[in-house]
Order: structure tokens, then C-alpha cells, then sequence
């Protein structure tokens, strides 16, 4: 059956839904494992002309004044929460995320995001400053490539996309193939509120073929890249090129430090439910438990108990708390995980390779729980990415900080303590680009991104609209 000439099947170039070509990659539920929709697989020749497009239409809208393009922005988080319930519902069905997390979340999260950078542009953020006899001039940085990732497909889209708009920039976006379907639904929002055609194009297909085409293209001026730091590092080695400006948001191996004074009971559970969010498809998920090993026994029977409550189950139920994995081959790489943890000596406490049993169909894994878990481990070095929680003890505060910061990436992690100040100290030696402190709340205004293989750039607020801005000097 031939796929619907709408916005959420088709690409979007230069204000034009283009369905063309015979190929079509196929997305499937991954609760029930049935394929719900089509987009069309891009070629190098769609990503030429969404590119053109965005080349095209960059002069006119880098000449709109600040307050317009402020208005526009807030257009568009107007936009994303009046069809919060079809995102919401539509993130579901594409990548299993439970639909009450999808809601509070996934469609509500990109709302703040782009409100916030609105709230900045119409704050009076400057654009341009005076420093001894140079005028600073901060200007967009021209045609970006926006290449964003299946666990959080609105909100990682819309936190390129606004702060690119608010810049000045246009952009070409390439949803992930595996989760593309809300993409569609950002572009009926872009066309309501009045985005100029060219300014903001959408081009589906694979990574090899349309995110390689994309970020080689020499009309391409910046990449903005969201996933795996194999193919961040893959975007960097091509963007090198053609001396393209990058910024990457890659993995992360997040640590959960609990010290000695904590309200440990609290700890575990909020550090559990982190780790489990998205069915631990979370790049900032606080996936490594480490405990004073005084209290790990202790800790492990808490997390065991936590656990319990989190059954997997159909995401369109209020009450589920953990879907599937967005697909097959996310499953099986997360049971692979699962395996070689209990192979390399973790103690199994819950969960595990098996299928679920209440489970006929569906990309489903046990959420599970890992004691008595060593540094040198694989799964205590890599990213599952699944729900899996690690459990690991530590002799005293420095041990924790040795342990927190062993691992190749640096992209958030958090602390627990009754002494605030003993936390904010312990916060500050962790070498990663955010810190929670208690539970502490997300800012949406806050700079997010990480150190060493977790990224390069931040996003969010102040810091993620200058990531699409280039500074000039004049002197006068």
C-alpha cells in the first residue's frame, strides 16, 4: 500500500512534502512488532536539494530581526504542546517509550527547551558586545546538519532545531530511521507557524548513505550530532574535511555516588528509577550504583526491591512503567550485556537474559540489577544502554571519585548526601559535563553536554544557541 503524501512519511525539502522513490524503510512497533508506517529510505540527490533549500532560504531568514525569530520559536513550542498527545502517543508507537513517560516527557520536555530559548532571545540576549576598540559581533553560523537519535526523537531534534532557528541558522534534519515518525509531526508545527520554506528541511533515510551525505556536503557549514560515540566519532573524521564546526552529544557510563551520610533508602530508589527512565535508553543514565561497601549489601537489597516494581508491559498503559527496547537489535545488544556480566562474576540479583514471561511478543528485557561489580568489568566500563543497574562498593570518598571517573565518557552523573557541602565537593572533582546533587531537579536553561568521549559542545539555554553562532571582531 502506497504511503499517505503527509509531512510524518515523507521528506520535507524546501517546504515541499517529496515522497518519491520506490524505497521505503519500514517502522515497527517494538511492543508488538508490527510495522506501523513507511518513510522513504534518501538519497544523496534528496540531501543535495534539502540542503540547496536550507542554502537558499539562510540569507533571508539570518535578516529577520531577533524579536521575529524569538516569535518563531515560541510558535513552535506553542506548537509542540498543543500536539502534545499525538506526539506523545506517536513516540509510543515508534520506539516503546511508556506512555506516561512519553507525555510528562518526551513531548513536554521539548516545549520547555524551546520556550526557554525564547524566553533567552527575548531577554535581550546580546548579540553583540564592546571590548576596548572591537565591536564583538555574534552571528549565525549558516546551513546546520541536524542528525538526531531514536530514545529521545522530539526532544533531541528540538534542542538543535530552536536554538539553530533563534541563531539565524537553517537546517537539514535526519531523523533516526528507527523512530522518524514524530519528525513528521515537527513539521506540520514548522508549517503552522509560518517557517519560511528552506529554513527547516527533513531528509529520512540511513546513516551511511543520508547522514554521511549530509555531513560531507560543502554547503554544510556545522553538524550537530546526537548517538553512539562510534559514530560521533565517525560524523567528526568525515566533517574534518571540509573543516565543518561539530558538536557531539555521544554516550555516557553515568556514576551515582552515594556517600556514607545519605538518606540511602532515597538514594537507591531515585538512582534505580533514573537508571531504568526510557527503559535505560537514557544517555545520561546514572547507571553505575556506587555504594560505601559497609552499606552494599544493604543497597543491593533495597535496588532489588525497587526493581520489583518496574514490570515490563504494554507502553500504551498508563500504569507501565518500562517498555521495549526501540528495537531488535537494541534487545539483543543489551542482552549480550546481560550475558557477559554474568559471565565476568557480577552477582545476579534480579532480572537477567531471559525473555519475561508474561511477554509473547515485543522487544522486551528484565529490568536488572548487578552486585558485586569490579571497575575492570564491561559492564561497568560500557554503555548498556538497556535497563541494567551496576552496583559497585568503594572503600572511602577518593576510591568513589577513582571509580566515578574510570570510564571513557563524562556526561552526567550525580551525588547523595545529608551535607550539602560535602556533596557540591565531591560534585566538583567528577569529571563530567553535568552533576545532580540530592535529585536535584533538570534545568532546561542549564548547559548539557560532557567531557572526553561523551561529546563536544553543549546544548540547552545560553550555551546551546552559541554553539550556532560564529564570533567576529571589528575594530573601530
Amino acid at each position: 500500500m502506497a504511503a499517505p503524501a503527509t509531512a510524518r512519511t515523507g521528506h520535507l525539502i524546501g517546504g515541499r512534502v517529496v515522497i518519491d522513490g520506490a524505497e521505503r524503510i519500514e517502522v515497527v512497533n517494538p511492543a508488538t512488532e508490527q510495522v506501523i508506517a513507511s518513510v522513504p529510505a534518501g538519497a544523496v540527490d534528496d540531501v543535495d536539494a534539502a540542503v540547496r533549500a536550507a542554502a537558499a532560504a539562510w540569507p533571508g531568514w539570518a535578516a529577520v530581526s531577533v524579536a521575529e525569530r524569538a516569535a518563531a520559536v515560541r510558535r513552535i513550542s506553542e506548537g509542540l504542546a498543543a500536539r502534545g498527545d499525538d506526539l506523545a502517543a506517536t513516540i509510543t508507537a515508534e520506539m516503546g517509550s511508556p506512555i506516561s513517560f512519553a507525555t510528562k516527557v518526551q513531548a513536554r520536555l521539548p516545549v520547555a527547551t524551546s520556550a526557554a530559548v525564547a524566553d533567552l532571545l527575548e531577554s535581550g540576549y546580546a548579540f553583540g558586545e564592546e571590548i576596548g576598540n572591537s565591536r564583538i559581533v555574534r552571528e549565525p553560523v549558516g546551513v546546520v546538519g541536524c542528525i538526531t537519535p531514536w530514545n529521545y526523537p522530539l526532544h533531541q531534534l528540538v534542542a538543535k532545531v530552536a536554538p539553530a532557528l533563534a541563531a539565524g541558522c537553517t537546517v537539514v534534519i535526519k531523523p533516526s530511521e528507527i523512530a522518524p515518525l514524530s519528525a513528521g509531526i515537527f513539521a506540520e508545527i514548522v508549517a503552522a507557524a509560518g517557517i519560511p520554506p528552506g529554513v527547516v528541511n527533513i531528509v529520512h533515510g540511513t546513516g551511511p548513505v543520508v547522514g554521511e551525505a549530509l555531513v560531507t556536503h560543502p554547503l554544510v557549514d556545522m553538524v550537530s550530532f546526537t548517538g553512539s560515540v562510534a559514530a560521533g566519532a565517525r560524523v567528526a573524521a568525515l566533517a574534518a574535511g571540509t573543516i565543518k564546526k561539530t558538536a557531539l552529544e555521544l554516550g555516557g557510563k553515568s556514576a551515582n555516588v552515594i556517600l556514607d551520610d545519605a538518606d540511602l533508602t532515597k538514594a537507591v530508589k531515585i538512582g534505580l528509577a533514573n537508571c531504568f527512565i526510557n527503559a535505560g535508553q537514557t544517555c545520561t543514565a546514572w547507571s553505575r550504583m556506587l555504594v560505601p561497601e559497609t552499606l552494599h549489601d544493604q543497597a543491593v537489597s533495597l535496588a532489588a526491591a525497587a526493581a520489583a516494581r518496574y514490570t515490563p508491559g504494554d507502553p500504551t498503559d498508563p500504569a507501565t512503567r518500562i517498555g521495549p527496547l526501540a528495537s531488535a537489535t537494541q534487545r539483543d545488544r543489551v542482552l549480550a550485556y546481560l550475558r557477559d556480566g554474568v559471565a565476568s562474576g557480577a552477582r545476579l540479583v534480579v532480572g537477567g537474559a531471559e525473555t519475561p514471561e508474561h511477554l509473547d511478543r515485543g522487544f522486551y528485557v528484565r529490568p536488572t540489577v548487578f552486585a558485586e561489580v569490579r571497575p575492570e568489568m564491561t559492564i561497568a566500563r560500557e554503555e548498556i544502554f538497556g535497563p541494567a543497574l551496576v552496583i559497585m562498593p568503594y572503600r572511602d570518598e577518593d576510591e568513589a571519585v577513582e571509580i566515578a571517573n574510570s570510564t571513557d565518557y563524562g556526561l552526567s552523573g550525580a551525588v547523595f548526601s545529608a551535607d550539602q557541602d560535602r556533596a557540591l565537593a565531591v560534585a566538583g572533582r567528577m569529571r563530567t559535563g553535568q552533576v545532580d546533587v540530592n535529585g536535584a531537579a533538570f534545568n532546561p536553561m542549564a548547559p548539557f553536554g560532557g567531557y572526553r568521549r561523551s561529546g563536544v559542545g553543549r546544548e540547552l539555554g545560553r550555551f546551546g544557541l552559541e554553539e550556532f553562532l560564529e564570533v567576529k571582531s571589528i575594530q573601530v
